[in-house]
């Protein structure tokens, strides 16, 4: 599994937890459905800016390794 499919998979996992759908977590994150989408299907490289929104918007922390 490439590290893209884990962070969309950790996302999903998180998003679902808070009860969210992709599209409230898109709004929440000034982001679009399609590349919540993306995210989670692991089809979209995320850089750190847009993963620091989604973060944001899901009320977590990114951790570093």
């Amino acid at each position: 599994m490439s590290i893209r499919e884990e962070i969309g998979l950790k996302i999903a996992l998180f998003r679902k937890e808070a009860g969210l759908s992709q599209r409230d977590l898109a709004d929440k994150a000034g982001l679009t459905q399609n590349t919540i989408y993306k995210i989670e299907n692991g089809k979209f490289s995320v850089g750190i800016d847009v993963l620091d929104r989604v973060a944001k918007a899901l009320n977590r922390k990114i951790d570093i390794v």
